[in-house]
């Protein structure tokens, strides 16, 4: 008896402008409204003229650490998705530094940055910021994120090393990195890792992510 094979057929996903566009701004709205909804919460316990005076400093602290967290994920995001300037631009890693560790360092991750100062092709900076972005998904309790450079110059691209408690790659980036979601579909959840595999590509490279040397890496040669 012949034996059957059974082969998958992998198809890949293209979303058209008006589309990637308004998951975009979707996925951007998810990441400000729990800061935006904390501080409208302190504001409405600083109005209830009830509130004793332990009650509005827990209040005007609330306000305080969501207004900085808001405004660190608004720094990110214009750099990550953002245009940041005309067509052609570069973007000072420098700036790219201070936006990542506004936006991933706390008392539970660290960020370890390796890669020099210098202007880069604007799509690259947005690669590194989106891959980091992946490499957080993969230690959701915290860790240690390593940024390090592969090569030099205007053709530098990036490995980033994530270790944590329980780091592992979430089942789904691998396939949407390939613009290849497994049920067909890319929506406002899975739009972060299709957009950075979009991002390589237009930069010429292609962006991986998979467990080494019991951490995991994500890496864009």
């Amino acid at each position: 008896m012949a034996e059957t094979v059974t082969e998958t057929v992998t198809q890949t996903v293209t979303l058209g402008d008006l589309d990637l566009a308004a998951l975009l701004c979707s996925r951007v709205c998810h990441d400000l409204i729990s800061p935006t909804g904390a501080v409208v919460n302190g504001i409405e316990v600083l109005d209830d003229k009830d509130s004793d005076e332990e009650t509005r400093e827990f209040a005007l602290d609330l306000i305080r650490k969501s207004a900085r967290t808001a405004s660190a994920r608004l720094q990110f995001c214009r750099l990550a998705f953002g245009a940041a300037g005309s067509a052609g631009a570069q973007i000072d890693l420098g700036d790219a530094e201070k936006v990542a560790r506004g936006q991933f360092e706390d008392e539970k991750t660290r960020v370890v940055w390796n890669v020099p100062r210098a202007f880069l092709d604007k799509n690259r900076v947005k690669l590194l910021l989106n891959m980091m972005v992946l490499a957080g998904q993969a230690i959701p309790r915290g860790g240690v994120m390593t940024v390090d450079p592969v090569g030099e110059g205007d053709a530098m691209a990036f490995r980033i090393g994530a270790t944590g408690t329980i780091a592992r790659v979430p089942q789904a980036i691998p396939a949407l990195l390939d613009a290849a979601p497994e049920n067909g579909v890319v929506d406002a959840h899975a739009i972060q890792p299709y957009y950075t595999g979009l991002l390589a590509r237009t930069c010429g490279l292609a962006v991986s992510i998979a467990s080494e040397d019991g951490g995991i890496v994500v890496k864009a040669v």
